[in-house]
């Protein structure tokens, strides 16, 4: 990532990191000197504070108050973040007091936005996640097969609620985007005679 970084620098191309983890702060000072010269968007995914279904649903990954922590961190340093609220778990992260307990959350440590993303169970994850469930909330499988029966995505109108109750508890909070952005510098111009450089190319997924 550093030289990846180094290189959008350089060419004062637009980027955005979305992670779940804390190594993004590693590379902190290349982010200040990109967001100096082109605009960067910066996300942590926290879908949750719970820590027992942190436990047993994301093993590996760092804990949510250290994903917050790599939120505030950047703000501290000019780099506004904002927080992906994903994967909302249906019946187990999406009470009233459990959402408003991570907007909560992402409000203190200073997220520029928050942005909610019910689970969705592509082939391949299905199984694992229902596998999963039949585990450790095996009272919840039958609601889940009714749920997700149609397609991978939760139906429209239970995104739409946690959308509107999220979007909500964030202006409750002072979430949104009023919030100040990254700064951004204009490059300095190339001395006389230097040969022009090509603009920034915003690059696509293949």
């Amino acid at each position: 990532m550093p030289g990846i970084i180094a290189a959008l620098r350089d060419h004062a191309n637009p980027f955005s990191i979305l992670t779940k983890g804390t190594l993004v702060l590693r590379d902190l000072e290349l982010i200040k000197q990109a967001a100096q010269v082109t605009d960067v968007g910066i996300s942590v995914s926290v879908g949750f504070i719970d820590q027992e279904l942190w436990r047993t649903v994301e093993p590996g990954t760092p804990a949510p108050e250290r994903r917050l922590e790599v939120v505030r961190a950047l703000g501290e340093h000019g780099i506004g973040c904002g927080v992906l609220m994903a994967p909302v778990i249906p019946f187990l992260s999406d009470s009233p007091a459990q959402l408003r307990a991570t907007v909560r959350a992402v409000a203190a440590c200073g997220a520029t936005s928050v942005t909610p993303l019910v689970l969705h169970l592509r082939p391949g994850a299905r199984e694992w996640f229902m596998a999963w469930l039949g585990r450790h909330h095996p009272h919840l499988v039958a609601r889940y097969e009714r749920l997700y029966a149609e397609d991978s995505y939760a139906p429209k109108w239970y995104q739409r609620r946690i959308t509107r109750q999220v979007h909500e508890l964030a202006e409750e909070y002072g979430i949104g985007p009023t919030r100040a952005r990254t700064p951004r510098r204009i490059p300095p111009t190339r001395p006389a005679g230097e040969p022009p450089v090509a603009g920034p190319t915003q690059l696509s997924l293949l």
